[in-house]
């Protein structure tokens, strides 16, 4: 139960950080939007991602699994449209370069809170 908490902690902070960064035209308009994000985004690529991943497994294959970018960016785009603070200046590229910025900075971060947990 901690790991969820410390997932959700890390992957909020995650999101207010991509927010800052001016190039990825990623807008979070409080810490309460961005937790609330940060549910959306977990809850939708625990539901969708092995549903798109079961559907588009030739493309996964086919591209050497770079298809999951664009799975993590279709995921990253609709929690965008459901969560009302959080909006994608460029669309589809803010939601491509958002993913990737999330999972980087996600990975340091729990790999930083990893030892005290």
């Amino acid at each position: 139960m901690t790991g969820f908490i410390i997932t959700w902690l890390v992957t909020t902070v995650s999101f207010l950080i991509i927010a800052k960064l001016p190039f990825l035209g990623i807008e979070v308009d409080s810490l309460a939007k961005a937790a609330i994000s940060a549910i959306v985004f977990g809850i939708l690529n625990a539901i969708l991602l092995p549903i798109l991943t079961f559907f588009t497994f030739p493309f996964i294959i086919l591209t050497l699994g770079l298809f999951f970018f664009v799975l993590n960016s279709i995921i990253f785009g609709l929690s965008a449209l459901i969560v009302p603070g959080f909006r994608l200046r460029y669309g589809f590229w803010s939601a491509m370069l958002g993913s990737i910025a999330l999972a980087i900075i996600n990975s340091i971060l729990l790999r930083v809170v990893a030892p005290f947990t």
